[in-house]
């Protein structure tokens, strides 16, 4: 059974299972699509991964980010 895809904003915080080559898990999430770009807590080096890559190393979220107001709309 396939799960749903995880619902990411601009801003969130999420800690990655493997380590950036830095030494840090927080990344903060700078672009979305069906790549996400993530920007690394320690040194603010940027990277470039597929979102199910994202979506199977991440183990949780630090801070979220705020939703877009077309989002918001939406749900209301």
């Amino acid at each position: 059974m396939t799960q749903p895809p995880v619902e990411f904003f601009l801003g969130d915080e999420v800690r990655l299972r493997k380590p950036h080559p830095c030494g840090s898990h927080d990344w903060t999430i700078v672009r979305l699509g069906a790549d996400i770009g993530l920007t690394c807590h320690g040194c603010k080096h940027r990277v470039l991964l597929p979102r199910t890559t994202v979506e199977k190393r991440m183990t949780a979220f630090l801070k979220r980010g705020e939703a877009s107001t077309a989002t918001a709309e939406a749900t209301q």
